[in-house]
């Protein structure tokens, strides 16, 4: 048997080829991520007449042209968790730590768990276009908080309170439709009360908004007894206006990733059974499915909770028996958050019948606190999950 250790980089990788024993066949060398060079690889290593198996570690997507390549050309390719690759490579006590020495010591991983290395899983191209798109989503929502909570702060200098006044009545675009009418409250003030209660109420009835005399009295007293911390001038105006437009500009784009994605999951077939799982809807069903994958990938029900890091190993040793455990948190964040969503929307619409919502109430009534509830909740949501959909893939191949 022969191990193949790639340590990857951005754009080039350092490979190292073991035999047991650690008997090195070729000393470390490097190889850009070119298809030249990639196929010069390909190779070397069907040039070898023993079972090769090609390791590399789990690094986002830099490893990702090498091991598509490789695997495109019938190779056999394990990509090993990045953690526990560190520990393996960390066992050393001198810690010395270069590209060379890493490809050796990844090489070496394969021999020493040569029986245990599993074939990359190569999912549709739907699923990874899936995540893909899930990971821009995940990136347009962190803008559109950013901008979100930059135009508060401005609020604060030119409209002290207004998102309080407004909140009941106006949000989203409708607040930010309103400020970017008035931008400061001394617009307001050199308006007078008369004309900026007729000019309100005008842009209220105009936008579709109900028209309402008594909060626009409201708003008058507030720029009155306001102190906006920044003056009415062009820049004010500009900076605010900005803000307004980015936050219009970064949800648009957010809305377009997101009906992309609800298009690329009309096309799965268990996309019609998540969105019949109660309070999951167009937003919540394409962002589980996209974290989750093609479910088949996973040996058990067991191995999805342990993806998504909401496992509580075990901790026994001697007489000493652990009972109260955390989760592991060693899995796929971006599933957990969406599951704690799902989980908070079944709590907050309390559907009749639902397994996973009266497991959830279960766990409280026996004094859970609502954290922990949810948490198991999720864990009972992932079983049913898993169970439904290879249900339907069970089905088809019947």
């Amino acid at each position: 048997m022969i191990s193949v250790g790639i340590d990857v980089s951005k754009g080039k990788s350092t490979v190292c080829i073991m035999k047991p024993c650690g008997e090195i066949l070729k000393p470390p060398f490097e190889i850009n991520h070119t298809a030249d060079e990639l196929d010069s690889l390909v190779s070397l290593i069907q040039s070898y007449d023993e079972e090769t198996r090609v390791v590399l570690e789990d690094t986002g997507h830099y490893h990702l042209p090498v091991s598509t390549y490789l695997a495109s050309h019938g190779i056999f390719v394990c990509c090993v968790n990045a953690l526990r690759m560190k520990k393996f490579c960390s066992q050393s006590i001198r810690r010395a730590k270069t590209d060379k020495i890493d490809s050796v010591k990844i090489a070496a991983f394969g021999i020493t768990y040569w029986n245990e290395l599993t074939e990359a899983y190569s999912s549709a191209i739907t699923y990874d276009e899936l995540r893909f798109m899930a990971r821009q989503y995940y990136q347009t929502t962190s803008m559109f908080v950013k901008a979100k909570v930059n135009l508060s702060n401005l609020l604060d200098q030119v409209m002290p309170e207004i998102q309080t006044a407004l909140q009941d009545q106006l949000s989203n675009h409708k607040l930010t439709e309103f400020v970017n009418k008035y931008i400061h409250f001394q617009n307001i003030l050199d308006m007078g009360e008369r004309k900026f209660t007729a000019d309100y109420c005008k842009w209220a009835k105009k936008k579709g908004y109900h028209c309402n005399e008594r909060k626009a009295a409201e708003i008058f007293s507030l720029a009155q007894n306001g102190i906006p911390t920044l003056p009415n001038s062009q820049s004010v105006k500009i900076a605010v206006s900005e803000a307004i437009r980015m936050i219009h500009s970064i949800e648009e784009s957010r809305n377009t990733i997101l009906a992309q994605m609800q298009e690329l999951c009309k096309t799965l077939p268990e996309y019609s059974v998540v969105r019949s799982m109660n309070c999951i809807g167009d937003t919540l069903a394409p962002r589980i499915i996209a974290e989750i994958g093609d479910v088949r990938r996973f040996n058990n029900k067991h191995s999805l909770i342990a993806y998504a890091g909401i496992d509580s190993p075990p901790y026994q040793s001697g007489a000493f028996n652990a009972t109260e455990r955390h989760i592991s948190k060693r899995g796929n964040a971006y599933l957990r958050k969406t599951g704690y969503e799902i989980m908070q929307s079944l709590i907050k619409h309390k559907p009749q019948d639902d397994p996973v919502y009266d497991f959830i109430q279960k766990k409280r009534d026996e004094g859970k606190c609502g954290k922990e509830a949810m948490i198991a909740g999720l864990n009972k949501f992932l079983r049913v999950y898993y169970g439904k959909v290879m249900e339907i893939y069970s089905s088809e191949t019947s």
